[in-house]
């Protein structure tokens, strides 16, 4: 069963994970430009008069045309996000400072820049530490802590949706591991 669909825009850019019974909407206002993807989920519909049942059968991948809201929100730098989830799988579970890789309720989010000297809740600005060196980093300037083990980075478009994703069916994985960049650290993943 499809859990999620990956919408792309015209060009095949992801933008967003949707509900099938959404992307039955862009399918009905026929806004679905090209679809990928092995496996349908088929929904049916009411009767015509002359007794046919309507029916949409939903890819796991679909384009969707003609959205500006899409194009201008692919400009936008991707979120994130408030709960750790995506910086921690971006950071493989491993702390930046002493190099363990630890279990979720383990580790936090580190602003390497801290909050309480002018730092930003960004990519750039944000690794994963475990919550011993956190504290005992606390706010302390980086030079005067540890040096870092890894770099943070900005993930790209397809390592983001890689990373937001629940249950990607193998034919998203597929599509958007095709397109990582050769640095991704999620290559190494797939």
């Amino acid at each position: 069963m499809i859990s999620h669909i990956l919408t792309l825009d015209i060009a095949g850019n992801p933008f967003d994970w949707i509900s099938p019974q959404d992307a039955v909407l862009y399918y009905a206002s026929g806004k679905v430009a090209w679809e990928l993807g092995d496996g349908d989920i088929v929904f049916r519909g009411g009767y015509s008069r002359a007794g046919v049942q309507s029916r949409i059968a939903v890819k796991p991948i679909i384009a969707i045309a003609g959205s500006a809201i899409m194009a201008r929100m692919l400009h936008m730098e991707l979120p994130l996000g408030h709960h750790n989830d995506l910086l921690f799988r971006r950071d493989r579970y491993t702390c930046a400072y002493c190099g363990g890789r630890f279990p979720h309720n383990e580790l936090s989010r580190d602003h390497i820049h801290a909050r309480s000297h002018g730092g930003k809740d960004t990519w750039m600005n944000c690794v994963t530490a475990c919550k011993d060196c956190n504290q005992e980093k606390g706010n302390k300037p980086l030079e005067s802590f540890r040096p870092l083990l890894y770099v943070p980075y900005v993930p790209c478009r397809a390592e983001h949706y890689l990373l937001s994703g629940r249950n990607v069916l193998a034919d998203q994985h597929d599509y958007l591991a095709a397109r990582l960049p050769k640095h991704s650290r999620m290559r190494d993943l797939n």
